[in-house]
């Protein structure tokens, strides 16, 4: 199952989506699949996939397509944690990684996290 597009390269999450590499679900829909990141950045850090592939937050430009996006990372987000911070990195210069749109659920600190921008 690859959901790239036509001339779109497949990616880390599009492999995954695929199960043809291994990751911790924590959440599964027809349209969505939120992960551990690997990588972690809070004690809680998930990531939010849309299944079908775009390669930034910018390329989705239909509002329902965007609210429900929104409205699963909130959803996976209340499921773990009471707070929680939503990011997006949009294109390597925004410090984005993976070109395939995902939204970043960062929760678990005692007090919340040292600043704003961590």
């Amino acid at each position: 199952m690859d959901n790239a597009a036509p001339g779109q390269p497949t990616t880390l999450f599009t492999r995954i989506v695929a199960r043809e590499l291994p990751a911790d679900v924590v959440y599964e829909d027809e349209r969505y699949i939120a992960i551990r990141d690997i990588a972690p950045k809070a004690p809680i850090h998930l990531l939010v996939i849309p299944k079908r592939v775009t390669t930034r937050l910018d390329e989705v430009t239909d509002a329902a397509e965007m609210g429900e996006l929104w409205l699963t990372a909130v959803r996976v987000a209340r499921q773990h944690a009471p707070d929680y911070r939503l990011l997006v990195n949009c294109g390597e210069g925004g410090g984005q990684v993976v070109p395939h749109t995902h939204v970043h659920i960062l929760a678990g600190w005692e007090s919340g996290p040292e600043s704003d921008t961590q």
